[in-house]
């Protein structure tokens, strides 16, 4: 029987052991959230050739984690980026009403215990309109309009387009350069003409923005780092 976690002797940090149906071949990837390693195996394949996978890439593994971001907690004095604009995250009790983004600075009220809730509150708030903004001159511009956006908190897309017309984009993309979040934006409006990744659908990015390249190197490059804001201690 696999344990769902373990430590590796040769990895310095928490191995998570999962079974999959659908997997043809033992693969390891890391997690960036939640700062620790995933080994998939098939159904029939051996905990063994996981630990074998594992040993033959531990320095591949280590490199890859050093490059995570320590975990970062919302508190008061903590910064925390809008549109990749640090802002220092500021306490004030007796502030009535949503937290307030201005001026370089996450103004939020109320108690001090329900202030990380109140700090991602706002950034999804914020997000949220961010991206109606840039989703409604790109649905114009084509011609196009989407069903619903929604704001999720995804590990693994940073953006999608439904069958129905329903857009959905994480809300760390606030945390992100407009250009990028803009980037993201223009991609999944374009799926609202071509459902694919067809020559044309690209015509129709291309279209849209001039940040295709530089936006996808930017979120894999620091994409880790967003994905670690707002978790207060490694898992």
């Amino acid at each position: 029987m696999l344990r769902p976690r373990a430590l590796m002797p040769e990895v310095p940090c928490r191995v998570t052991w999962r079974r999959n149906a659908r997997a043809r071949r033992v693969s390891l990837k890391i997690d960036p959230l939640e700062g620790c390693v995933i080994v998939t195996l098939p159904m029939r394949a051996s905990a063994k050739s996981g630990l074998n996978l594992l040993h033959e890439n531990a320095q591949w593994v280590t490199q890859h984690l050093r490059r995570i971001q320590p975990a970062e907690a919302l508190s008061p004095g903590a910064s925390v980026p809008v549109g990749d604009v640090p802002h220092e995250i500021i306490h004030a009790p007796q502030q009535r009403g949503p937290a307030v983004i201005a001026a370089g600075q996450l103004v939020v009220g109320g108690a001090l215990e329900f202030l990380p809730r109140r700090v991602l509150d706002a950034l999804r708030a914020e997000a949220g309109r961010r991206f109606l903004a840039s989703a409604t001159p790109h649905a114009a511009a084509l011609e196009v309009r989407p069903r619903a956006i929604r704001v999720k908190d995804t590990r693994t897309r940073w953006g999608s387009c439904a069958p129905d017309g329903t857009l959905a984009f994480s809300w760390r993309l606030v945390m992100a350069p407009d250009w990028v979040l803009d980037y993201v934006v223009a991609h999944e409006v374009a799926h609202l003409r071509e459902l694919n990744h067809s020559p044309r659908f690209w015509a129709l990015v291309e279209r849209l923005t001039p940040h295709h390249d530089a936006a996808n190197a930017w979120l894999k490059r620091e994409g880790p780092r967003l994905l670690r804001v707002g978790k207060a201690t490694d898992a």
